[in-house]
């Protein structure tokens, strides 16, 4: 079975409506599953101190004003809803607090998606996992300690989840993938598993992955992996989305299955080339 595809726009929209529109249409056209946003409520999710902070951005000279940049109004996410449900592409945001979750009831969305920056909130957890929704949940920068508490609340309120296996470094290191863990979480915890990958290379993580059993595969897109934005470097570009796709998605068949029988290809093949006797001259 192929995955399920989420290509995470995040914050790589940097404010702009219409990059985000890009985004989306570059994400359906490639043929991925959903697209996903991120939303903040500044003065929950960040200290005064921090907002305070200088920060050079184009869109002033504090941390503050660069984060407010980043984020999209009432308004805004009703014309992407609109324009993801012409274009036939599932969408939703991750919810990183807990007036961000009532905001996003606004919408019909069809799954939640929690950031593993997120999994000590736990109040949070029980708000998102309240709503029964289908609920992706990335594992990064976590103990099982951790992840047992919060695969715990989910349970707790019969809410159907799927863990995402996940370095949180951006970019992160190839040799630091660790996909194994794909196979551990699936055994302790009797669930589906994805990946949700920031490498800079484009397929070969994904592709493990998916071989790995992966059921979920996240990754980041940019328009240009230049663009500014602090995600925008461990992204894929919009050009590289369609072969991305095409090659994930032809993972399935080619694992194939574990019966061993003559394939019908082969007969011919073996009706011309097998001996049915032994030829060896004595």
């Amino acid at each position: 079975m192929s995955p399920y595809l989420i290509a995470e726009i995040g914050i790589n929209h940097n404010g702009d409506i219409e990059i985000a529109k890009q985004l989306i249409d570059a994400a359906h056209h490639a043929g991925f599953d959903a697209v996903k946003l991120q939303k903040r409520t500044l003065d929950l999710v960040y200290s005064q101190g921090e907002l305070n902070k200088p920060r050079e951005s184009p869109w002033g000279t504090t941390t503050r004003e660069q984060k407010q940049g980043l984020e999209f109004g009432l308004e805004d996410y009703q014309v992407l809803d609109s324009h993801c449900r012409q274009l036939g592409i599932d969408w939703s945001a991750s919810a990183w607090d807990l007036e961000a979750l009532a905001f996003l009831k606004n919408f019909d969305l069809p799954f939640h998606k929690v950031a593993s920056a997120r999994l000590g909130h736990i109040a949070l957890l029980e708000g998102i996992a309240a709503e029964k929704k289908k609920t992706f949940i990335s594992t990064g920068m976590t103990t099982l300690d951790e992840i047992d508490r919060v695969v715990e609340i989910f349970r707790k309120a019969d809410c159907p989840f799927e863990l995402m296996h996940c370095n949180s470094t951006y970019p992160m290191k190839e040799s630091d993938a660790n996909l194994s863990r794909i196979a551990m979480l699936r055994d302790r915890y009797q669930c589906d598993v994805g990946y949700s990958g920031h490498e800079v290379s484009l397929i070969k993580v994904c592709v493990a992955a998916t071989v790995l059993g992966a059921t979920s595969i996240e990754r980041h897109i940019t328009l240009d992996r230049t663009m500014y934005g602090s995600d925008q470097a461990a992204s894929v570009e919009v050009s590289a989305l369609p072969n991305f796709v095409q090659v994930v998605r032809a993972v399935p068949d080619m694992l194939g299955t574990v019966e061993k029988d003559i394939a019908d290809t082969e007969r011919p093949i073996r009706d011309k080339l097998w001996l049915t006797e032994d030829l060896t001259v004595s």
